[in-house]
């Protein structure tokens, strides 16, 4: 084996881009595209321009939805129950990365700070702001 590629002999790399993906596993990106829509477990980040990376975990995932699909004859259905069934065999979490990565935790908690500032601030009475929604003072010199 290559320095640098896995058993399988790709290129072992953090992130694939979609055309990669397609190339190893001999996949049209609209397959892999509609494949995300069927199988909550696949889900590949996206880049600030909505470009879709697949994790060298989301390529193993895509070889083995298309095993189930294509050699063991699954259909779509039948390899989501049973890919759900290999993930609590193997006590991994059913759908999807949700926003347990630490990374979207930290956003999260980034935006929630956020958020309840400036809710603070709308909250906060505005100096020289009347409270009657009209924005009239009633006085004796605002009289018609």
């Amino acid at each position: 084996m290559a320095k640098g590629t896995s058993a399988e002999g790709r290129p072992e790399k953090l992130f694939y881009r979609i055309g990669e993906v397609c190339e190893i596993t001999d996949t049209q990106p609209y397959v892999l595209r509609f494949w995300e829509s069927e199988f909550p477990q696949l889900a590949p980040q996206k880049t600030q321009s909505g470009q879709r990376i697949y994790r060298a975990s989301d390529v193993e995932l895509i070889l083995r939805i298309k095993k189930l699909l294509y050699e063991e004859e699954f259909t779509i259905a039948g390899a989501r129950r049973h890919l759900e069934q290999e993930a609590i065999t193997r006590g991994l979490p059913v759908q999807g990365p949700a926003v347990e990565e630490p990374e979207s935790r930290a956003l999260l908690d980034e935006i929630r700070q956020e958020l309840g500032r400036l809710r603070s601030l709308l909250e906060e009475p505005v100096p020289g702001l009347s409270a009657d929604p009209a924005g009239e003072e009633e006085g004796p010199g605002n009289r018609d």
